[in-house]
Order: C-alpha cells, then structure tokens, then sequence
C-alpha cells in the first residue's frame, strides 16, 4: 500500500475515533446492535474521511511544542580503579543501550506480541484499530485500545500518565504519525525497548534483564526475551517473581506468536517452551560495596551538582576510594577488635595533597548494622587528639616548642577566662602523674593536661576555634578552655581532614570523594581538585608535626610506630568512652576512632585492656593499616623546622591574635559564660 494511501487510512481512524466520543452517550444503550454495523461503516469511513481530514488532524498536534518526558537513568559509581562500587538508589532503573546491544530475540518477540504489522504498517495499523473500536463500541467505553509501538512510545515521551480518553487517543495518533515522519523504524523500536516499563521499577531491556535474569540484555535467550517481552501489558500480573505461572503462560504465548510470525523455527518453539523461567534476580541496582563511604560519596554529589541533576541519573562517577586502602583498613579494625561484644571503630584515611578519601570504614563487631555513618555522622569527644590545635595556635602567636611550663598531677586555673559556673577551673593530669617541669616538645609527647590547660589560659580559647576551622574542623566549637582538652564532639572525617593538613605543610584540602563524574553524554562535571587553601603558615604546621613526632617515638603514641618518620597524637575522653589515635605519615593521614555507638560507655576490659586510651587499641588498629596502607610508597621523613622563640611561662606573655585566611570558617559567637569541665585522661 503507498505511504500516503495508508496514512490516509490512518487519519481516518483518527476521525472515526473522534466522532464516535460525540456519539458514545446516544449509542450507549443500543451499543452492542449497532456494533456489527459500526464495523462495517468503519471500512467506509477510513477511506471516506481521510482526504477531507488529513490536514485538520495533522494541525491538531506538534512534536516541536512538547518537552519529551523524563524518563531518567541510572547513575553508577566506581572506586578509583574501576570497579562498580554500586548504583545512586533510584525510583526508576534505567540504562539505555544502542540498537545492537539489544538482544534480536527480545526485538522479534516485542514486535510479535506488541504490533505484528510493525514493519508494514505506518504510525497507526487501521485493522487494530478496527478491532479496538468494535470492542469500544460494544461496551460503551475503552476496553481495548489498538494501539502500536509508535503510539506507545509518545505516549511515554510526551503524553505519560494523561487519563484514557478518546481525545487522548485522537492526539497520540497524531504525535505518533508526526514522529514516524522523522524516526525510522529502527530508532523507534529501539526507543521504545529503552523506555517501556517491565515491572519492579526496570524501565527498558537491559534493567530487565538484569532485575530478572541478572544479564545484558545483549545476553537473553529466546525464552528469556520472550518472557520479557510480555511484561509491558501487565507488569503486575504477570510478574515472575510472585506469578510465575501466569508469566510462564504468558512468556508461552509469545512464542506461539513468535513462531506464527515466522520468527523462530518450530525446533526453536519447543526448546524455548519446554524450558523452565530460570530467573536469577539481580542485585545490581541495590547493591552497594562500602556503604559507609558510598553513602558519603552520595551525598557530597548531590551538594556539588544538585538533587534534581543527581536524580536525572545517568552519570558515571569515579570516586577517589582505593579499594586495596579500604579492604587494609577493615582487616585491620577486624584483626583488634575481634570479638563480638567488642566496641565498634571508624576509620578515615586521605591524601593529604589532595583532600581525596582513600579509605572510609565504620566496624561494628558482630555483624551489627548501624542507621548512621560512624565516620561522618558519630560526633564523640576527641580527648587529647585535639590539642595539636592548641599547640598550631600557640606558635601562630609566638610561643615557642621550647617554652617550658611545670605540670603537677592537678592545677586551678586562675585566669578568669577560664572560669565556669563553679568558679575555677581544676584540672587534672592523666592518672594524677606528676610531669615536672618540661617544654611544650614533651609535654605533647606526655599529653600532658595540665600544661596545655595553662597553654589555652595565654592563647585564650577564642582564637584556638578559627585556627581548627581553617584546619578541616566543621562542627561548632564553642570557645572554651576545656578545648584543649577535646572535650567537644567531632567526628573521624574532620579529624582526619584537619590532621592531613598539618601533613600538607599547613595547607587545607576539604575532603573530596570523586576522581571525575561525567554526564550522560560524555561531558565531565567535576573532577578532583588540587587546589587548597593556606590554613596556616608552613613553619608553624611543621613545628606541631616535629612535636607529634615525639608522640610516636617515645611518647604515648608508641604502639603505633609501623618503621618509617610518623607523626600522631593520642585521645581519651573522661573516663575512658572514647579512645582515638590520628597520625600521618608525608603521604597519608588517617584516624582512628573507639568507642560503643549506642552510648559513652568506659571502655574496659576489652581485647585484654583494662581501659582502654588512644595509645592502646587505637594505636594498634591505626599501625596495622598504616603498615599495609604506605606500602610502594617511599619512606619519606618531615622538614626539620627552624625551632626558636623565648621561654614563656606566667601569665603576663603578650601576644598578636591570629586571624585565619578569609575563606576559611570562624566560629559562631561565645556563650554567656565558658563552661567547666573536669580534665579526661590525657592520654
């Protein structure tokens, strides 16, 4: 039949599809008398109309005034050397796949069960909608609709879920008609095979085939593709999983239809329906390796391109996490904490040069499941972690490294700043040791409480708060001097994001979790940053890493010396409910963090340590990753800084405040008053 002969046909179906919405009210009650004859003038009409109605319904619609609807895509995420870390959740699984990636088995089958006449016929097949209006006509409403695997692809694309009309139907054959002008065949099927819906949120071939048989759809057999091919009519009913009878007696009759079409052999027929549904679900749309550090990766990409793009989908993301980093550093949380009633651990490693997170691991022993990331979201006290701060600070303004200061086992505080509601403040040293009289070198070294306590009373707490911020800490702090004896909650991200600039000759990286993201159509929309910002000067960066080089060659920090230049620090809040050791090495920094998720509970008595301090399990878990983690790296040693400065002690040093560089965070105003706080262990 010429083209236009049979778009005339069409058009005319369209007509008679329009006028009988006029009539369907008058016709109701004579319907099924006046079917066979509606049928029979339905011939006449389809040719009658055509001429006369070709341009009125032609001007009716038009691609180029709609936006396409959308339909959305699936965005998977990989570490930094390719492997699939998982898919972003999504309410629709979708992956697009050229022509040829589709299966020729699951193309016959659609076009068997869905529109035999496909390849013949234009937009519109006039003998389905014959049949489709005597169905109509009969029982006075849509029953059947006639429709074709254009009309079913606008329908999706630009109509979507508009309510079953028949002015519906007029304006879908129209679009339908309008786009089979400009798309071939070929890219028609292959559209509607990448879009129509299949059930258990699979739009397209290749999310079916790998919801249901966890396969490309390049992959499918000839049962396979035909069992999925009779999925679109009704996804619910005939879903494998919970009906497989009523889908294998479906997949069935696609064969049989498949096989009338001449499509397959009848050798092909009787091997395809003898053969059980062989369904294997797929995880690959819920499956997600490291979920802690994937569900960070999640949501720095929506913070950086936006929750609408993100949901569009589509993206490839690699991400900046070493899967060899991120496997050392379980086995070594697992290899300390090795039974069951054991408290749980986080830890974060990063490329000081950088900000990228090489490894991110929340451990509950036991196979317990958290709700929450414990290397983002568990905010816990740091204990003496903190007082590099208050060291950094102390530098910034003049006091030098051998500045020397006595430490008894207990001191009342006498500057006024310090005070709390109960007056003064006491503090106290761990274990109430006397530490004699020292420079600030040992002191670090010997976490010692009572003389950093006298530190923050002559740098004052204020100017302690924006020299953290500017470093990598992103929590309130609230300027106090119990901060230097880290009693305010932080977590192991910021901790090891501040400690890795100290590593960075005082250069601030923010923590980043992407190597490169692309967009569907190969444009790049964000890649690893090189760039930071100078948090604090070199010099004084170099001076606190001196310092905590002391901690882990003699100091409390000694189980975590793995061989090579290393600095850290130790942390224990009061009374033993946190433990943390943060270090760093000229290429890596990485935290540790201990303690029991679902309260401050004192850690004693586990893995054979009474109390648990930074120096003990923390130390251990953070030597056994760093040991494993720097091989192939070179053992690099620190600057030796230039130390020089007066001995400061008393009270009346005066000093310039240091003010942070403009882009980094300050802290928010003071409280009325400082708060209190009887000093932790101070190691």
């Amino acid at each position: 039949m010429p083209d236009r002969n049979r778009d005339d046909l069409e058009l005319a179906a369209i007509l008679l599809a329009r006028r009988s919405r006029l009539r369907r009210v008058q016709r109701k009650h004579r319907a099924a008398a006046a079917a066979g004859l509606a049928v029979l003038l339905l011939v006449a009409l389809l040719i009658g109309s055509a001429a006369a109605g070709r341009a009125v319904v032609l001007d009716s619609c038009s691609l180029d005034t709609l936006q396409p609807v959308a339909l959305g895509q699936n965005s998977f995420v990989y570490t930094d050397t390719g492997s699939l870390l998982g898919a972003v959740p999504s309410s629709v699984n979708r992956q697009p796949l050229a022509f040829d990636q589709i299966s020729p088995y699951l193309r016959q089958a659609t076009v068997a069960i869905e529109d035999r006449r496909f390849w013949q016929h234009g937009a519109l097949d006039y003998r389905g909608i014959a049949r489709a209006f005597y169905s109509d006509v009969t029982a006075g409403r849509i029953v059947e609709g006639g429709s074709t695997i254009t009309q079913e692809l606008v329908r999706n694309l630009y109509i979507s879920n508009s309510a079953r009309t028949f002015s519906r139907k007029v304006r879908e054959a129209c679009l339908a008609i309008k786009l089979a002008q400009v798309w071939s065949k070929k890219r028609i099927l292959n559209a509607y095979l990448n879009e129509v819906f299949y059930g258990r949120a699979a739009h397209g071939a290749q999310a079916a085939a790998e919801t249901f048989f966890s396969t490309p759809a390049s992959d499918l057999t000839l049962a396979q593709a035909a069992l999925l091919a009779g999925l679109p009519q009704a996804p619910t009913l005939y879903d494998p999983l919970l009906h497989p009878a009523s889908a294998m007696q479906r997949r069935d009759e696609v064969l049989r239809a498949m096989a009338g079409a001449g499509e397959i052999s009848r050798a092909q027929f009787e091997h395809a329906i003898a053969s059980p549904l062989g369904l294997k679900p797929g995880s690959l749309y819920v499956r997600q390796q490291h979920p802690n550090f994937f569900g960070w990766a999640e949501q720095q990409l929506v913070a950086k391109l936006g929750a609408r793009r993100v949901a569009a989908g589509g993206l490839r993301i690699r991400t900046t996490l070493d899967p060899r980093m991120q496997s050392e550093a379980l086995s070594a949380v697992r290899s300390v904490l090795r039974h069951g009633s054991d408290p749980a651990a986080a830890l974060v490693a990063i490329d000081p040069a950088t900000g990228a997170v090489r490894a991110m691991v929340g451990y509950v022993p036991g196979g317990r499941r958290m709700t929450f990331n414990l290397a983002t979201q568990s905010t816990r006290t740091a204990g003496s972690s903190f007082k590099p701060f208050v060291l950094a600070t102390a530098i910034l303004h003049g006091i030098s490294l051998y500045s020397s200061f006595s430490g008894p086992p207990s001191l009342t505080i006498p500057d006024q700043i310090c005070d709390g509601p109960q007056g003064p403040w006491d503090v106290h040293n761990y274990a109430d040791e006397n530490s004699g009289y020292m420079n600030l070198l040992n002191a670090t070294a010997d976490s010692v409480n009572t003389i950093f306590a006298q530190l923050v009373a002559k740098v004052g707490p204020s100017n302690v708060v924006p020299v953290a911020h500017a470093m990598g800490i992103t929590t309130t702090l609230q300027p106090v001097c119990s901060i230097t004896l880290g009693t305010q909650p932080v977590n192991p991200l910021e901790m090891t994001d501040a400690y890795a600039t100290l590593a960075a000759h005082g250069v601030h990286h923010a923590p980043q979790a992407f190597e490169l993201v692309r967009a569907p159509d190969g444009r790049t929309l964000g890649r690893l940053s090189t760039s930071g910002a100078r948090a604090i000067p070199s010099s004084v960066a170099d001076q606190v890493t001196y310092a905590l080089e002391g901690v882990v060659a003699h100091g409390t920090g000694t189980a975590a010396y793995f061989g090579r230049p290393a600095a850290g620090k130790t942390g224990t809040s009061e009374n033993f409910q946190d433990a943390w050791f943060c270090g760093y090495v000229p290429q890596l920094a990485a935290c540790v963090w201990v303690g029991y998720p679902k309260g401050e509970i004192p850690l004693l008595n586990v893995e054979g340590v009474g109390s648990v301090a930074g120096g003990t399990l923390p130390a251990e878990i953070w030597h056994d990753f760093m040991s494993a983690a720097t091989q192939g790296m070179p053992a690099l040693g620190f600057p030796t800084p230039q130390l020089t400065g007066a001995t400061i002690y008393g009270s009346g040093y005066a000093y310039t405040p240091y003010t942070p560089p403009a882009t980094t965070q300050t802290t928010t105003d003071a409280p009325s008053g400082p708060v209190q706080v009887t000093a932790p262990g101070g190691h």
